[in-house]
C-alpha cells in the first residue's frame, strides 16, 4: 500500500530546517497566538474570543483536556489553545456552492491542511450514490436517510457510532442512549487510538480507568516523572503548572526519546521573567530513552526500590500501605528482584550512570507523581509498561495522598467525559442497569466494536453504516489506504463536524454531512441559551457557554442532531424517551444523567458553581481499589521492547507544533525547527551516515510487519536530529498509512503508532 503525497503539496519544495528550540513559549508563542488568530477571525472577534476561553463564565477551550486552576489569568489559553478556538470562529466558510464547485475526486488529492483552512461548514449536504459531489439537503430529508438505510440493517450490530473528545456531556450520554436502544454496542471513539492503554492497566491495577491528580498535586509533588510526553506542543498549559511546582520546591525529570523545548525551558509570557529573562528550567534531568523501553526504566527503578528496602529495612517502602491496600507484593517482588541490568541497559538505551542519577532523585523524594501521554500507549507492551508505573508508585505509598499519585494526560478536551457519559463498546452491567431502568428498555449486553474491530468489520462488509460524532475518524486510523477503502464499503457514512476534513472526502456509496455549532457560539432554544458541561483530564465537571453567533443559520447543536436523528431511527419502536425534551433544554439531560452515572448528583447545581465539582476517585479520596481483589494490584510483567532487525528503524508518529491530532493549524514546527513543511524524517545523524544519506535527501518510509503487505509513505526528507540510534519520527497524519491495522497493544488494541519497523529507500 502507498500512500501519494498530495498533489499540491508544499513541504518539499519551501521546507526550510534549522536548529531546534532551546525553550517554549515566550513571546513567539504570543505573537504566533495572535497572527493565526487575526488570520482566522480578524482582531476585534480574536480579542472578545480569547479572552474567553477558559474562563468561568466562558467556553471550554476546544483542543487538550488539561484542567483550569483555581484561580485563572484573564488569558487563560495558550498558543495550540488559540489555534484551535481560531480555526473553529474562523470567519471562513464552506458553502453549498464550494461543493458544487469540487468533486469527490478533486478534493482527495488535497492536503488536510488546505481542506481545514477552507472554513466552516454552513449547510447539511448529502452525496447520494453514484454522486461525484455533494448537494445541499433539508436536515428532515438527512435524518430520513440515515433512519432509512438503518432500518434496512439484517442487524444493529452492521452499523458502528464513532465519538470523538471534542463531544459534550450532554450529547455524548444521548449518543450511547440512542446507540444502545437501536441494539448495539459499537461505540469506537477516540480513546481506542490513544489512551485506552492508560484505562485498561489502570482498571485492573486500582479500579478506575483515570488517574489520580489534582492540580493541587503536582504543585505539592516532591518530584514529578513526565514521561513520553511532549506538554509544549501537546498541552501547552501543563507548562505553567510545571513551573509552578518547580517554584514550590519540585524536581522534575523528563523521560523522552527526542529533546522537547517544553520540558527543557519555559518562558511564561504572563511573567516578566518569561518575556525578558531566561523563563524556567524545567527539566532537572533528561533521560533520552529508546522507543518502548519506558517498561524497563520503571522495572530497573523497582527493583532498586526492593535492594534499598533490603539495605536499610523500614526507610524506603511504605511497607503498612502495601500490607494495608495492596494484592500481589510477593509475587511482583520475586519477579521484580530478577530483572537484569544487560536488559534495562539494552532496552533504554540510557547508561546505568543516568538510570542511578535519577533513582537517587526517586529516593529523595517522599511524593512523587508520574505524568504520561501517547508515548506510553501506543506500543505493543503499552499496558505492561503502564502496570509497571503502578507498581513503581505503589512500593511507596505514592496513590491516596496529596502530592502523588497517577497522572494519564488525555488529550482531547473531553475524551475522558466521553467515556464517563458511557462512549464505550463494553459497558459494565452496572451502568446497563442503570441506563435501563432510568429510559426502561433492555439494553444490548454483547461487546461491540472499538476503532480497529469497526475497520476490520468495515472492510469486510459486517458494518454497512458509520456515523461520526465529530473528529476525522480516517485521518485518524491506522493503515490509512486499509482505513479508506473499508470506509468507502459502507452504504452510508455520516460526519457530524464544524469544518471539513478527510473523512468527508473518503465517503460512503451514500454520505452525508451535518454542520454542528461549536464550543464557541450560542446554543439559543425557545427556554433559553443552553449550556454544555465537559470532564476534564483531573476529573473536573465545568460549564461552557459558547456566545458567537453561530457561523450559519443553518447548523444545528450536535444534542439537536442526536436527538432529531435518534427520533427518525426510532420512530417506529415507540419509544418514549423525550427527545424534544432534551432538545429544548440540557438541564433535562442532566437529571437524566444524574439518575444514571454515580457521581452526578445534584448536577444542575453543582455545576453551576465557579469551577465546577470533582468527580468521586475511590483510590484518590479514600484509598479504596474496586478492583477484583478488592485492593490495589501489584503485578508481574514480563520485560518487553521492541525488537529492530539489522538495518531497519523504529519509528514513531508525533504531532507537528502547528497541529492539534488531525487538525494541521500551519506548516511550520517551531520548536524542532522545521517550517513550511511537513514531510521530514527526523533521524539521528550516525544513521543518516550509516545509510549513506544527507540532510535533504528524500526517502520512501516503508514499514514491515509480519503479514507481509508493503505499506509506503514516499517523499519524506531526512533531517539531522537528536533522535536515540535506531529511532526516528515523523508526523502523523501522514505517516499513519504506515501502521499496520492488526499491530496493536495488548489488551487494549491500541495501534501501535509509536512503535513501528521501517525501512529507507530512496525516492525514485
Amino acid at each position: 500500500m502507498t500512500r501519494k503525497p498530495p498533489a499540491e503539496d508544499p513541504g518539499d519544495a519551501r521546507l526550510k530546517v534549522g536548529p531546534p528550540k532551546e525553550y517554549a513559549a515566550g513571546i513567539p508563542a504570543v505573537t504566533s497566538s495572535l497572527r493565526h488568530a487575526g488570520e482566522q477571525m480578524g482582531a476585534r472577534r480574536s480579542l472578545l474570543t480569547l479572552l474567553r476561553v477558559n474562563q468561568k463564565e466562558g467556553f471550554d477551550c476546544p483542543g487538550c483536556a488539561w484542567p483550569e486552576p483555581e484561580h485563572r489569568h484573564r488569558a487563560e489559553f495558550c498558543e495550540n489553545g488559540a489555534k484551535a478556538v481560531a480555526e473553529e470562529a474562523t470567519v471562513r466558510r464552506v458553502t453549498p456552492d464550494f461543493f458544487a464547485g469540487h468533486t469527490l475526486e478533486e478534493l482527495l488529492p488535497r492536503t488536510d491542511y488546505w481542506l481545514g483552512q477552507q472554513g466552516r461548514l454552513t449547510h447539511p449536504m448529502y452525496r447520494p450514490a453514484g454522486g461525484d459531489r455533494y448537494r445541499p439537503i433539508s436536515w428532515n430529508d438527512a435524518f430520513a436517510v440515515i433512519a432509512r438505510e438503518l432500518a434496512a440493517l439484517d442487524h444493529p450490530d452492521q452499523a458502528a457510532f464513532y465519538t470523538s473528545g471534542r463531544a459534550s456531556n450532554e450529547a455524548a450520554f444521548l449518543y450511547q442512549l440512542f446507540v444502545r436502544m437501536l441494539g448495539t454496542n459499537n461505540l469506537p471513539d477516540c480513546s481506542n487510538m490513544c489512551h485506552e492503554s492508560s484505562g485498561s492497566a489502570l482498571t485492573e491495577t486500582i479500579g478506575i480507568g483515570k488517574g489520580s491528580v489534582s492540580l493541587d498535586d503536582l504543585y505539592e509533588a516532591d518530584l514529578i516523572l513526565v514521561v513520553g510526553q511532549n506538554p509544549g506542543t501537546n498541552h501547552p498549559r501543563m507548562l505553567s503548572a510545571l513551573e509552578q511546582a518547580k517554584r514550590q520546591g519540585a524536581r522534575v525529570i523528563s523521560v523522552n526519546p527526542l529533546p522537547e523545548a517544553g520540558l527543557l525551558r519555559f518562558k511564561n509570557p504572563q511573567r516578566p521573567s518569561g518575556v525578558l529573562g531566561g523563563g524556567t528550567r524545567l527539566s532537572d534531568q533528561f533521560l533520552q530513552i529508546r522507543l518502548g523501553g519506558d517498561q524497563a526504566l520503571f522495572q530497573a527503578f523497582n527493583r532498586m526500590l526492593l535492594e534499598a528496602e533490603d539495605e536499610a529495612p523500614g526507610t524506603c517502602l511504605d511497607t503498612e500501605f502495601i500490607d494495608r491496600y495492596t494484592h500481589g507484593f510477593q509475587e511482583f517482588a520475586e519477579h521484580a528482584r530478577k530483572v537484569a541490568w544487560d536488559d534495562v541497559l539494552e532496552a533504554t538505551g540510557l547508561t546505568e550512570e543516568e538510570i542511578r542519577t535519577a533513582f537517587g532523585q526517586v529516593l529523595a523524594a517522599e511524593k512523587i507523581v508520574v505524568c504520561w501521554a501517547m508515548g506510553l500507549t501506543q506500543h505493543k507492551h503499552s499496558v505492561p509498561t503502564i502496570r509497571d508505573v503502578v507498581n513503581f508508585l505503589l512500593l511507596r505509598g505514592n496513590i491516596g495522598r496529596p502530592g502523588a499519585g497517577l497522572c494519564p494526560v488525555r488529550g482531547h478536551s473531553n475524551v475522558q467525559g466521553d467515556r464517563t457519559m458511557g462512549i464505550y463498546e463494553k459497558p459494565d452491567d452496572a451502568f446497563l442497569d442503570a441506563l435501563g431502568a432510568e429510559f426502561a428498555f433492555t439494553p444490548p449486553r454483547h461487546h461491540g466494536h472499538d476503532a480497529v474491530e469497526s475497520i476490520r468489520a468495515m472492510r469486510d462488509g459486517d458494518v454497512r453504516v458509520f456515523v461520526g460524532l465529530g473528529g476525522n475518524f480516517v485521518a485518524a486510523a491506522p493503515d490509512t489506504e486499509l482505513t479508506e477503502q473499508a470506509m468507502r464499503r459502507c452504504r452510508l457514512t455520516v460526519q457530524i463536524s464544524t469544518k471539513l476534513n478527510r473523512s468527508h472526502v473518503v465517503a460512503g456509496e451514500q454520505a452525508l454531512i451535518l454542520p454542528c455549532l461549536g464550543r464557541t457560539e450560542a446554543d439559543l432554544r425557545p427556554t433559553g441559551p443552553q449550556l454544555v458541561t465537559v470532564e476534564d483530564s483531573m476529573g473536573m465537571v465545568h460549564l461552557s457557554r459558547g456566545r458567537l453567533a453561530p457561523a450559519s443559520e443553518h447548523l444545528l447543536s450536535e444534542v439537536a442532531i442526536i436527538c432529531r436523528m435518534a427520533r427518525a431511527a426510532l420512530a417506529e419502536t415507540g419509544s418514549q424517551v423525550p427527545w424534544e425534551d432534551f432538545e429544548s433544554d440540557y438541564d433535562r439531560i442532566r437529571d437524566r444523567i444524574e439518575r444514571v452515572i454515580p457521581g452526578f448528583e445534584d448536577f444542575n447545581a453543582r455545576v453551576r458553581r465557579p469551577g465546577g465539582f470533582a468527580l468521586p476517585h475511590p483510590p484518590r479520596d479514600e484509598r479504596r481499589f474496586t478492583t477484583a481483589t478488592g485492593l490495589a494490584n501489584f503485578t508481574a510483567n514480563p520485560l518487553e521492547r521492541p525488537h529492530v532487525p539489522p538495518g531497519r528503524l523504529l519509528l514513531q508518529t508525533l504531532r507537528s507544533h502547528d497541529q492539534y491530532n488531525t487538525t494541521i493549524y500551519g506548516l511550520d514546527d517551531r520548536y524542532r525547527g522545521v517550517h513550511q513543511g511537513r514531510r521530514v524524517l527526523f533521524l539521528h545523524p550516525d544513521d543518516l551516515t550509516e545509510r549513506g544519506l544527507a540532510e535533504g535527501d528524500l526517502v520512501d518510509i516503508v514499514s514491515e510487519y509480519e503479514d507481509g503487505v508493503e505499506r509506503r509513505a514516499p517523499a519524506f526528507r531526512v533531517v539531522s536530529y537528536p533522535t536515540p540510534r535506531g529511532c526516528c519520527a515523523a508526523y502523523f497524519p501522514e505517516t499513519n498509512v504506515l501502521v499496520p491495522l492488526d499491530s496493536t497493544a495488548a489488551v487494549s488494541n491500541t495501534p501501535t503508532s509509536k512503535s513501528i519497523v521501517v525501512r529507507l529507500e530512496p525516492t525514485s
